[in-house]
């Protein structure tokens, strides 16, 4: 697909489908991009489809499947929004670092593929904000789901979920008292199952 010029040709490009419950349309929307009159759209139209249908396919579908309806709270970023949001510390990482993250139509420095989006489990948040527990969510999709990087931040504990070939497998924490690495490769509590740390959440929210 070439990069849509006209309406028409941007609502073709919404319409694809990436999963049974998950369009482009859904990925596309950014506050910075908004406010600042920039446009939020892939060069690599046909990376980022094959991205976006790996991140909807394998992720969001198994855990909305499994715990209810998400909300997207960011995803999508064009290296011109990214990088507008790193320079001006609107919480972006550089755009190397985000290629294959946020950046969906551009590979990594090792040529991967990958795709990321910020959401929120909406039936989790009374859970969360009665117990503090993020860690339930975390492990249940560590045990779970074939992501890659996942941190998690305060507000409604929401969390990045990156779908990426070759994935690294690591959880950490912007929520404060326990800011840091919960786990990853290497780290004692990486392997086996952790059912014990989401058995109560599951049985409330699932």
């Amino acid at each position: 697909m070439r990069p849509p010029k006209t309406v028409r040709a941007l609502e073709a490009f919404g319409r694809v489908r990436l999963s049974e419950n998950f369009f482009m349309r859904d990925f596309l929307y950014s506050e910075i991009a908004v406010i600042n009159g920039l446009q939020n759209l892939p060069d690599d139209l046909d990376l980022a489809i094959a991205a976006g249908t790996r991140l909807c396919e394998e992720l969001l579908e198994p855990l909305q499947e499994k715990f209810g309806p998400l909300s997207v709270r960011s995803s999508y970023r064009s290296p011109q929004v990214n990088h507008f949001g790193n320079v001006n510390k609107l919480n972006c990482a550089s755009n190397a670092s985000n290629y294959a993250g946020h950046i969906w139509d551009r590979r990594d420095a090792e040529g991967r593929m990958g795709a990321t989006a910020c959401v929120i489990v909406n039936r989790f948040i009374p859970y969360y904000e009665r117990t503090g527990n993020w860690e339930a969510m975390a492990w249940w999709i560590h045990d779970h789901l074939p992501y890659s990087d996942m941190p998690f931040f305060p507000k409604f504990a929401a969390f990045n979920l990156q779908w990426r070939e070759e994935p690294v497998r690591r959880i950490y924490s912007y929520i404060p008292p326990r800011r840091g690495k919960l786990t990853a490769q290497g780290m004692a509590n990486w392997p086996g199952t952790h059912e014990e740390d989401y058995a109560a959440m599951v049985a409330e929210i699932a």
